[in-house]
């Protein structure tokens, strides 16, 4: 199991480097952000969020066929249309807030062997796709809210004792 690097981390606030080694040692990490995603109850793990600074994330949304690895992902189109639905993030466990985002994209990215591919979608799965890939920015969801909720959101997450290790 990896750790979970918490609010207050610096890597989360960096931009990670992009992959260029598709051995084996980038499948047992994949491996393991899987088995933490999972054992912490998540449905997207971004490297940084466990202290490895690599353009890297994997996602379950638990529906049948949405199971994804995304490496050296780009955003490459995003419709119009914007939803706001809550979010949380295992880096700030326990806080959740309503987050606007647009509810279509489209993603290029590159699997497990290096090969490119694009997907499109929509739903959970374009959120998560968008939540993890902000990640790899230094950028956490609670950086999309007013400045006045993100401020209470991080006094309460901090009234909690939760902040760092």
């Amino acid at each position: 199991m990896l750790e979970i690097y918490t609010l207050g981390e610096d890597v989360l606030r960096q931009k990670a480097e992009k992959v260029t080694q598709f051995d084996q040692e980038l499948k047992e990490l994949v491996d393991s952000m899987f088995k933490s995603m999972e054992a912490s109850d998540g449905i997207g793990l971004a490297a940084p969020q466990v202290g490895v600074s690599k353009r890297l994330f994997v996602v379950d949304t638990r529906i049948p066929g949405q199971r994804y690895i995304f490496i050296n992902p780009q955003i490459i189109g995003s419709s119009e249309e914007q939803g706001i639905y809550e979010e949380g993030c295992l880096s700030i466990p326990g806080m959740f807030a309503p987050i606007l985002r647009p509810d279509e994209i489209t993603v290029q990215a590159q699997n497990l062997e290096g090969k490119n591919f694009i997907l499109s979608a929509t739903g959970l799965l374009a959120r998560v796709i968008q939540h993890e890939n902000d990640h790899l920015n230094g950028v956490l969801f609670i950086d999309r809210m007013g400045e006045e909720d993100r401020k209470d959101l991080v006094a309460e997450y901090e009234k909690k004792g939760k902040k760092g290790k």
